[in-house]
């Protein structure tokens, strides 16, 4: 006689072998509901719906067994079932999570929380700019052990042209938004023979292209002699900028390469405050 495959709960790891009593008291969860979880997280990363054999196999679990959590998850609103071609796919009820899940979120408190961790981790002047009536304005900063002779302050507004948040912002905001303040730059740029920075619109339409290719502005002694700086940009669920995350400091101390540990942690918690927004962000190109 066969045996029915049975589902993990308390007291059996994930291959099914029997957890030791202090083990079991550690983890103080149910195991079959994180077993049947996969499914929904399958499905959450998925593009399309998917066939029950796909969706099992992506999940790790043979088909009865994810065939029993897909009805119960049906029942409950998370999942869906297409009558005709029997792809399972979200539910509703998930979608009502999200949304409560976003609204929930002060995506500013979070940055702030985690900028103070970045700082001490790169030890970088860090900072927080938003888009105001002048331009990009700092609403949150701070210094690295060895501060700039020239700090940032609370309601500095980022020049467009040579800033990395300047050029972060005209990069992903739409163009009526920005144009008057990009034209002005231009002008006085030209006016007062500032050859390091881009002399017409196309000359910045081309850093602005690279800026979009990298997701990312970087800037190299623009802004300040000597100085350096990246800008990352946040978006929420609809793919708006909410804000750019900055980070600067001397070239001397500042790694300034696509790739390097500054860029790297700057650009990971971007993504992750992105991703705590509701943006699924594409990937990136740092060459």
């Amino acid at each position: 006689m066969t045996v029915p495959e049975q589902d993990n709960d308390i007291g059996q790891d994930s291959d099914g072998n029997t957890a030791a009593p202090d083990e079991e008291k550690t983890r103080s969860g149910i195991q079959s509901i994180e077993v049947g979880f996969r499914l929904i997280e399958v499905l959450t990363e998925a593009s399309n719906a998917m066939m029950l054999r796909d969706l099992a196999h992506a999940a790790g679990m043979n088909p009865a067994k994810a065939h029993r959590y897909l009805v119960s998850f049906q029942r409950l609103g998370l999942i869906v079932q297409d009558p005709v071609s029997g792809r399972y796919d979200l539910g509703p009820f998930t979608l009502r999570m999200g949304l409560a899940h976003l609204a929930r979120i002060d995506a500013f408190k979070a940055a702030r929380f985690a900028m103070s961790e970045l700082r001490d981790a790169i030890d970088q002047t860090v900072g927080l700019a938003v888009w105001g009536n002048q331009g990009p304005t700092v609403v949150h900063w701070l210094d690295s052990t060895f501060p700039m002779r020239v700090p940032l302050r609370l309601g500095d507004v980022m020049p467009m042209l040579e800033s990395a948040a300047g050029r972060l912002f005209a990069a992903y905001l739409p163009e009526r938004q920005t144009a008057p303040l990009i034209d002005a730059a231009l002008a006085a740029a030209q006016h007062a023979s500032r050859h390091q920075l881009p002399a017409t619109r196309a000359d910045y339409d081309a850093v602005l292209d690279d800026v979009r290719a990298h997701r990312a502005a970087r800037v190299e002694g623009t802004v300040l002699p000597s100085v350096n700086a990246f800008c990352m940009p946040v978006f929420d669920a609809t793919g708006q900028l909410v804000m750019g995350l900055m980070a600067l400091g001397p070239e001397s101390r500042f790694d300034a390469r696509w790739g390097g540990p500054i860029d790297t942690a700057l650009r990971t918690l971007a993504q992750k405050l992105s991703a705590d927004l509701g943006h699924a962000h594409a990937p990136d190109r740092r060459t």
